[in-house]
């Protein structure tokens, strides 16, 4: 499929403009406390013509055969590329908690780290995370380290998505 930048990108996106759209696919996670589980994960990339993108990604969880037993994660956010392929990521997450990342991009690869978390009273925090996307023989890849509940930072979430159609 050849790729074409969005009509009406601000040009400070270029350098993540093949992120826009919506991708779909399946995931694996565990944690310690965590029993291994497969995921359904669908995220998507937008923009309004500001130098922003906006991010709204969402995973059910799944049994063997891929069907969708019940909602997991639902995050919204907005994704600022700065000066010298710096990217600075906001996120709120359905569990009350929202996360300031700062990382790096680099072609169709981009490197994340939680700056800072905050949590609502009755929320858990997540302690530290990293995160990485990139596109990988045309599908998004994504994983998810993370350190919660006194545990350190290690492997929790990764998917690999396609994407979907002219969206």
């Amino acid at each position: 499929m050849a790729f074409t930048i969005p009509e009406g990108l601000h040009e400070e996106l270029y350098p993540l403009a093949w992120m826009v759209g919506t991708w779909r696919g399946s995931g694996v996670g565990e944690y310690p406390g965590i029993e291994r589980f497969e995921f359904f994960h669908e995220v998507t990339f937008n923009h309004d013509g500001r130098n922003f993108l906006n991010y709204y990604s969402r995973s059910w969880l799944t049994n063997e055969a891929k069907e969708i037993l019940q909602p997991l994660a639902s995050e919204v956010g907005f994704w600022r590329p700065r000066p010298n392929k710096v990217l600075e990521v906001s996120i709120a997450h359905s569990t009350g908690i929202a996360e300031s990342w700062v990382g790096v991009y680099d072609g169709p690869k981009i490197q994340l780290v939680m700056d800072k978390g905050v949590a609502a009273p009755s929320a858990k925090i997540v302690e530290e995370g990293s995160r990485l996307y990139g596109l990988v023989e045309g599908q998004l890849f994504f994983a998810y380290d993370m350190a919660f509940g006194g545990h350190p930072l290690q492997a929790h979430i990764w998917s690999t998505m396609e994407r979907q159609g002219n969206e």
